[in-house]
């Protein structure tokens, strides 16, 4: 399968032709209308400090219906304790450099440069990327952030420091998006833990076709601590 060279236009090819390993083109930059253009083609960067952007659309792709999350008896009975508070959009910076923290199964580093760090936060700017915040006895206890278009939320990292503290960010967020008619959660590539609370893996096709129905919707821009 062909490598592509990104010109200075904020244009990707045809996912299609991702090679095996979902990795479709290099180069280009982070600015948020080429981020943009990336996930409105079910794109998105990956790639490790020294390297040059990569941009990927793997085959299959990992995805979660919002409606379709599974929280076990054990976690419900935990988040009706109320041990944790959960917040939106109220220190993104802080959520995304502590995703930064945690490196990818298979990884010997982080993925999240310091050049990806500054492109979300930018993208965070205009309402296109979203925090979720989970909170115990007024710490930050966990969390995760990712991008909304349409009604699809492509979630990127999340992290904990407190056992099942990114667990109840992701009930969360599924039931923030399920009361706004959201219905994708794409969740990239398989990982047992998403997989434990429903994700499952489609053909790019099928994943490509949700993601064309899903930007016919109007995106929710903004802050949604506004919403809540």
């Amino acid at each position: 399968m062909p490598l592509f060279v990104l010109g200075p236009s904020p244009s990707f090819p045809d996912p299609r032709f991702a090679g095996p390993g979902g990795l479709l083109a290099l180069g280009g930059d982070l600015s948020p209308e080429r981020l943009i253009a990336a996930y409105r083609q079910g794109i998105f960067p990956w790639y490790n400090e020294g390297d040059p952007i990569l941009w990927w659309s793997p085959d299959p792709r990992f995805i979660l219906e919002p409606c379709g999350l599974h929280v076990s008896r054990r976690l419900s009975r935990l988040l009706r304790q109320g041990r944790f508070s959960v917040t939106l959009d109220t220190c993104f910076p802080e959520v995304i450099s502590r995703c930064a923290l945690v490196h990818r199964q298979h990884q010997g580093d982080t993925w999240l440069v310091d050049d990806m760090i500054r492109a979300y936060c930018r993208l965070a700017e205009p309402g296109f990327c979203h925090s979720v915040e989970v909170w115990e006895g007024g710490a930050l206890a966990g969390g995760l952030y990712g991008v909304s278009l349409g009604s699809g939320f492509f979630a990127e990292s999340m992290f904990h420091h407190t056992a099942n503290a990114s667990k109840a960010a992701l009930v969360f967020l599924c039931r923030f998006l399920m009361d706004r008619g959201f219905t994708l959660l794409d969740c990239q590539v398989r990982t047992p833990h998403m997989e434990t609370m429903g994700a499952r893996e489609v053909e790019r096709g099928e994943f490509l076709n949700r993601l064309s129905l899903c930007l016919e919707r109007p995106t929710l821009r903004g802050r949604w601590s506004d919403l809540m």
